[in-house]
């Protein structure tokens, strides 16, 4: 399979987004909230892959500019699925901005994303195979309701996993891609 999946998320998703994370076979997990978008667009303009980044909507508000880079360079092989919540999730549900006046999908369309999807969790297999099934970048934007289970840290140091990302990337076509 081609496919890299970046992400952010440390709190469950909804049933779908977990079942679609476990059908990519190089995943890395970010743990700066607002990094995933541009490392998995640096990936993406490296790659021949397909690169799938699963965010937040706060990460996303806490790191606006990649928005307008992400349609400059319009890598067609890129996709950001973001998670609105209306809550910054990983830091116990404290309200964002897409909670109420924000809307991610139209400052999307604002910084120059032509493929913009708003859609809610029942209409998100469509919207995936819509992106699958065109070249990019696409934002997809899931509205989902707030709130999600205590989870126990990630038993994993951040200089652990950039390694083992790098490792599995560096098959693709003979070099390292990620420094």
């Amino acid at each position: 399979m081609n496919l890299v999946l970046v992400s952010r998320r440390r709190k469950p998703l909804p049933q779908r987004v977990t079942i679609l994370e476990k059908k990519f076979p190089i995943q890395v997990r970010c743990l700066s909230m607002g990094m995933a978008s541009s490392i998995g667009l640096g990936v993406s303009l490296g790659t021949h892959r397909r690169v799938w980044v699963i965010d937040g909507d706060g990460s996303v508000l806490m790191n606006l500019g990649t928005l307008s880079t992400i349609a400059d360079f319009g890598p067609e092989n890129y996709t950001l699925l973001i998670v609105d919540n209306g809550a910054y999730g990983s830091t116990g549900d404290q309200p964002t901005h897409t909670g109420g006046k924000t809307d991610l999908a139209v400052m999307d369309r604002g910084a120059g994303v032509s493929s913009v999807m708003e859609v809610g969790v029942a209409d998100m297999a469509d919207a995936l195979a819509r992106a699958r099934q065109n070249p990019g970048p696409h934002i997809i934007v899931i509205r989902v309701a707030p709130g999600s289970p205590a989870l126990k840290p990630i038993p994993l140091s951040s200089v652990y996993i950039r390694d083992r990302f790098m490792r599995e990337l560096k098959g693709d076509r003979g070099r390292t891609i990620c420094a």
